[in-house]
């Protein structure tokens, strides 16, 4: 979570954003308190870019995102290759 000033319009509160994208306010508080959502602090509410509710919504992933995402293949591949090859061939 980052805190700076923002520009009206760029940014959506935690209730606009939930009701954009069909899910509960609580659910994506939870996810920008865990940082699966990038969001900046202003006072002490949250605002969410609106080019990232794509990325929160599934349609697109962020490049830190894919990052995550292939340092946990990479991991998983690593510690069960073998088992993946034979369940592959099943």
């Amino acid at each position: 979570m980052k805190e700076k000033k923002t520009q009206t319009g760029q940014y959506l509160s935690i209730p606009k954003a939930a009701a954009a994208l069909g899910m509960s306010r609580v659910a994506i508080y939870k996810k920008v308190k865990s940082g699966d959502i990038e969001s900046i602090r202003i006072g002490k509410e949250y605002a969410i870019h609106r080019s990232s509710l794509s990325d929160i919504g599934g349609k697109t992933i962020s490049s830190g995102r894919k990052k995550k995402i292939n340092r946990a293949v990479k991991k998983v591949v690593k510690e069960y290759g073998e088992l993946l090859r034979k369940l592959g061939n099943e």
